[in-house]
């Protein structure tokens, strides 16, 4: 008899906060589920894993330098191959959600649980898409999305019943990470010490952040970090060369322990034109650190309770942003420290053991379906 196996499918691992969930999540799942197993071609994130998890990967690491479609296309012939010597699978979804599903409809008795990271107003507005997406929704027997905007909004535009549940916060690991000892990054007698985190792609909309500073560059004391990798870096560059910001700007490259730099600014940005649920917002909250997000869907607004643990701005509105900044340093300490307490307590919402457990019932309630 066919043994009940939990397959998690995710190809192409990167730098950012859908793998900290991935590796939180899938590592608690081992540890309580068996036969567990990782789709990937991401072979070099091994020791990310618990050992329990059976790895399932292309024979050569190639695969991982190259795009993602070509890793969703490896991945996908992979899960075909497991699927037809395999009859009783949950397949948990993290990644290519849309092609999982296609790939499900020619498999009937697969469960199918997928995991939305980023909200629809990323990947829904063209008309032929919805309709496409309305259709593969049908087949998933779970969607899990990360906060209740998520939810609602989820639920409303494709007619489904998602489950929300938070992102789970490791706020131990965080806070041990974020004491090893680092150099400075900014200089000690700057008042304004601003970080952004995040992959240099569109979404994440890091120019409209460089245009405020613009801004505020011969009127307010100020240093910046970006930090991270991608697509955008050439444009970021050119446009602070070509408005003199090299002396209140850096670059820097991804690192694996963000958590010592973050701790050394007082602001942490975020400036996305759409998010699931940030994870450097809570990251930022939990090392007290004053938050300003883009009010963009979805996530920021639920995290921040409206503007209580920070402040918010329109997306893409630099204008505002600046304004932000200029506030911030005329602020008195103790409106900025109310803010940052206020978010701070309300982080209770993102505990890790019980977010944890939400998943685990989910994934034993399919498993008893088999």
């Amino acid at each position: 008899m066919h043994r009940k196996k939990l397959i998690i499918f995710n190809p192409s691992i990167e730098n950012g906060g859908v793998e900290k969930n991935l590796f939180l999540i899938s590592n608690y799942l081992a540890t309580n589920v068996e036969n567990v197993y990782l789709i990937t071609t991401s072979k070099k994130f091994r020791n990310k894993f618990n050992p329990k998890i059976n790895l399932i990967t292309p024979k050569y690491f190639v695969w991982d330098k190259l795009g993602r479609k070509i890793k969703y296309l490896i991945c996908l012939i992979l899960l075909t191959k497991f699927i037809l010597t395999n009859k009783r699978i949950v397949l948990f979804c993290f990644q290519a959600n849309f092609y999982c599903s296609l790939i499900c409809l020619f498999f009937p008795k697969i469960i199918l649980i997928t995991r939305s990271n980023t909200s629809p107003s990323g990947w829904s507005k063209n008309f032929l898409k919805r309709l496409i997406f309305k259709l593969l929704f049908r087949r998933i027997n779970k969607v899990i999305v990360n906060s209740i905007d998520f939810r609602n909004q989820i639920n409303n535009e494709f007619n489904i019943k998602s489950s929300f549940i938070y992102n789970p916060l490791n706020k131990t690991e965080i806070i041990n990470k974020s004491k090893i000892k680092t150099k400075n990054y900014f200089k000690k007698n700057v008042k304004l010490k601003i970080i952004c985190v995040g992959r240099f792609v569109d979404q994440k909309d890091q120019i409209t952040l460089l245009k405020a500073l613009k801004l505020i560059k011969s009127n307010v004391e100020f240093e910046t970090l970006l930090l991270g990798e991608g697509k955008m870096l050439d444009k970021y560059k050119l446009f602070i060369k070509e408005n003199s910001l090299r002396n209140k700007v850096k670059l820097v490259k991804f690192q694996k322990n963000p958590y010592p730099i973050i701790k050394q600014s007082n602001i942490v940005v975020l400036s996305s034109k759409y998010e699931g649920l940030p994870n450097i917002l809570l990251e930022g909250l939990l090392l007290k650190k004053y938050i300003i997000s883009s009010n963009c869907p979805t996530g920021p607004k639920e995290i921040l309770d409206n503007g209580s643990g920070g402040d918010l701005f329109k997306v893409g509105n630099y204008d505002e942003l600046a304004i932000k900044f200029q506030n911030f340093e005329k602020k008195n300490i103790k409106i900025i420290n109310k803010k940052i307490e206020h978010g701070y307590k309300r982080l209770n919402r993102f505990d890790y053991k019980s977010n944890m457990e939400a998943y685990l019932k989910i994934v034993n309630n399919e498993l008893k379906k088999l």
